[in-house]
């Protein structure tokens, strides 16, 4: 990550969030496509070193995004993420959580609602903001103790590396 890029992680535990800002040096076009089309999202949406495979991907609405994370020796962890509202490059809201192959909701594994904001910091800087809610306090520490802020911090430094090949 460019130093001098913003780059928060807040933990709430009363109420069961995580507060993510992340400034980008690209346009907000740019990064909403790379958070929106499934041929950009397998490009970056995956902690190193693991990937990022589309099952399936309709962008809309009642829509939804069925992927994997594929490690390096081929496990495959699939989630599935749910689009409620999209707003287009303004920002969207989804439920999201782990599945399986099929895309059937993995009922054992914590689940949460991501809104996320597209803001134009400066014309080649946007600011995406996501807060993430999870139903308790359990299923909070559940993901942060599976690693999530480590592993958001290395998907989203893919996300600088793919944004800098359009430069």
């Amino acid at each position: 990550m460019k130093p001098d890029l913003q780059f928060d992680f807040l933990v709430d535990r009363a109420k069961n969030t995580v507060t993510v800002k992340r400034e980008f040096a690209a346009g907000r076009q740019l990064v909403w496509d790379c958070h929106t089309k499934s041929e950009l999202l397998d490009r970056w949406f995956a902690p190193k070193p693991l990937t990022t495979k589309t099952k399936s991907m309709e962008f809309r609405e009642g829509g939804h995004w069925h992927f994997a994370m594929i490690d390096p020796e081929g496990n495959e962890y699939w989630s599935l993420m749910e689009y409620r509202t999209i707003n287009p490059i303004d920002g969207y809201s989804a439920y999201d959580g782990f599945s399986d192959e099929t895309g059937a909701p993995n009922m054992d594994m914590p689940r949460s609602t991501w809104d996320v904001t597209f803001t134009e910091v400066a014309s080649d800087r946007t600011m995406v903001s996501t807060l993430v809610v999870y139903g308790s306090l359990a299923e909070l520490e559940t993901v942060l103790q599976m690693g999530m802020q480590e592993g958001l911090t290395s998907t989203l430094e893919r996300l600088d590396e793919l944004l800098a090949t359009f430069g």
